[in-house]
């Protein structure tokens, strides 16, 4: 038995197929297979179920994987100590955040990051679905929610602050209008739980209305919305990092100034989170700390690193 055929046995067992685990290792399902026969050889006892269609941990299994699982934690631990023993960060720091964040935040940071950091590489998985970070081998994610979830290391990078847009030529033709005003006019909607049919107002003594939305255009991409808003086409619930710039400049207007709004909760945050692991590298801080530096804000209700 060797690292090679526990790091193959847990990639299989996280992804539950041989045809996932070979994709993400680059390599051939049979490859992977032989690998796991010939561990189970070794140890004289099957470590999958396997039928036509699924591929199980047996007792055995889950047993042996909760002390795979630790050992590979304890040798990434290991490794990236000796590989930061200069403390410069160097390597390779695979991120992952949403399409519309990794466009409007991160990638504009990137020149600079990499100019700060000349030994740093960055491979930016942008995408709106959660990845699993151990089975996907990433060592940091930027996660929306109201707060941390799953097995992460977590702390806060930002608070999220949501705001109704439009354009000046829109907002012109509409003076005047109301929340519940919204349910007659064109929105544009991004199609997520809430999002999509109905946002929440909150006023500042705490009264909360709901609005039934409604628009002629849907679209999965929160920078096509602004966009669309910033074209006249209608009204956008967007993120405070995706508007304020243009709020600045004048190309979008915040109708509703003097409320609260959200299409889920009205207080929830940009979280960093990466794997539970007993060492954190120099890469991966050197990227928090940047992060934090230009994307932070003062009022971020920020914590420290801290495991559920």
């Amino acid at each position: 038995m060797d690292l090679i055929e526990l790091e193959i046995f847990a990639a299989v067992a996280r992804a539950g197929s041989f045809a996932s685990a070979a994709r993400r290792r680059g390599t051939d399902p049979s490859s992977i297979s032989r690998s796991i026969g010939t561990l189970e050889a070794e140890l004289g006892t099957r470590l999958f179920h396997r039928t036509t269609r699924s591929l199980t941990l047996t007792e055995a299994g889950e047993r042996f994987s909760r002390r795979a699982d630790a050992l590979l934690e304890d040798f990434a631990a290991a490794r990236a100590e000796a590989l930061d023993a200069t403390d410069v960060p160097s390597g390779i720091v695979r991120i992952t955040a949403s399409v519309g964040f990794s466009q409007a935040c991160i990638l504009p940071l990137l020149p600079e990051l990499l100019a700060r950091y000349d030994r740093l590489n960055v491979d930016l998985v942008a995408t709106d679905a959660n990845l699993d970070l151990a089975a996907e081998g990433i060592d940091l994610a930027i996660r929306f929610a109201p707060r941390p979830l799953g097995d992460y290391v977590s702390s806060m990078l930002r608070p999220t602050v949501y705001r109704v847009v439009a354009s000046p030529g829109f907002a012109a033709n509409h003076r005047g209008v109301q929340p519940g005003d919204l349910s007659a006019l064109p929105c544009l909607c991004f199609p997520l739980s809430g999002f999509r049919s109905r946002w929440l107002f909150r006023d500042r003594r705490k009264t909360i209305q709901e609005v039934p939305v409604h628009g002629r255009v849907q679209v999965s991409s929160s920078t096509a919305l602004r966009d669309l808003a910033v074209s006249g086409v209608g009204v956008a619930l967007l993120a405070d990092w995706l508007v304020d710039d243009h709020l600045k400049s004048g190309r979008l207007v915040d109708l509703f100034p003097g409320f609260d709004v959200t299409a889920t909760e009205f207080e929830t945050a940009a979280w960093l989170l990466y794997p539970s692991r007993k060492f954190l590298p120099a890469k991966t801080r050197a990227v928090i700390d940047f992060l934090r530096q230009r994307l932070g804000r003062p009022d971020s209700r920020a914590t420290p690193p801290s495991s559920p």
